[in-house]
């Protein structure tokens, strides 16, 4: 039986078996190789220039291009960037920790969630950072293990149990992503960001190319219960349409009981489509269609 949502703010929607395909991912590498512009100048003449911009103009470009300008959004994605690699670096327990990569991810079935970078949102800058088991395990564990979350997700238990859940799709083939949800730099949720087309999911309603879905859990009791899931459901959801532009539907599927978190997606700009009957549950089928993200 696959987990479920668990509050308000404790949203999940796993569909079953989420992450365990075997559909290949797409071929192509989406590497941005940089020419070795020093060892290119023309020797056919004696009186060719050798021009190179100050290091300054280039850094200040470089700076521009990766984030689009010097704007507020910048300035927050840079506290964020900053914010997570501090998680990394907190995790390893050094202050030794890689760089983050400025380079395109290959092609995946999700269009490289590592590289989606953070968000602003109401309750402060967020990231999705893809799970490492060696660093996350007994975090997420805890969280599974908590009476309002094992209630629907069912992974209650020794390590192990969460660990098999995990690694199911750590080790598939990338139609599905666990990630920590970071916030101002804290790990306080856990998501799984998946392919719904590619999903079992896919035989219970009429699925479209590219349909993205969303579980989430809210981890900490101080979190729940005053509207930071919705806020959050619904930063995630535009990000998924910002960042997969063949994506034009996000979807969940709530346990129907879960009247609480039902609400949230509402309030998250998702619609309700339907009712449908899944091998573990009859869930809410809720939908954020691109086209109406700005009017819902």
């Amino acid at each position: 039986m696959s987990p479920t949502d668990a509050t308000a703010d404790e949203i999940s929607a796993p569909g079953p078996d989420a992450g365990t395909g075997t559909c290949p991912a797409p071929a192509g590498d989406a590497t941005v190789r940089g020419a070795d512009r020093s060892s290119a100048r023309s020797t056919d003449h004696e009186d060719t220039l050798d021009l190179r911009l100050p290091d300054e103009l280039v850094a200040l470009f470089e700076t521009r291009h990766l984030g689009g300008g010097d704007t507020g959004t910048d300035s927050a994605a840079g506290t964020a960037a900053a914010a997570a690699a501090g998680y990394e670096r907190q995790s390893r327990g050094d202050d030794d920790a890689a760089p983050v990569s400025l380079t395109p991810a290959r092609d995946d079935l999700l269009d490289g969630v590592a590289q989606w970078g953070p968000v602003t949102t109401p309750a402060g800058v967020f990231q999705l950072v893809p799970v490492r088991v060696e660093r996350d395990l007994p975090l997420v564990c805890r969280w599974m293990n908590d009476p309002a979350v094992a209630a629907f997700w069912e992974l209650a238990g020794p390590q192990d149990v969460t660990e098999d859940h995990l690694g199911a799709q750590l080790a598939g083939d990338g139609r599905s992503v666990p990630c920590l949800g970071v916030l101002e730099g804290t790990p306080m949720s856990y998501w799984e960001i998946y392919r719904a087309d590619l999903d079992l999911l896919a035989r219970h309603y009429p699925a479209r190319p590219h349909d993205t879905g969303i579980h989430l859990l809210v981890g900490g009791v101080t979190d729940r219960g005053r509207g930071l899931g919705s806020a959050l459901l619904r930063a995630v959801a535009d990000l998924v349409l910002d960042k997969r532009p063949a994506c034009a539907r996000v979807v969940a599927e709530p346990d129907l009981r879960n009247i609480p978190s039902v609400t949230a997606f509402l309030s998250a700009g998702f619609r309700f489509s339907a009712e449908v009957d899944l091998p573990d549950k009859r869930a809410a089928l809720m939908i954020r269609d691109r086209f109406l993200r700005d009017l819902l």
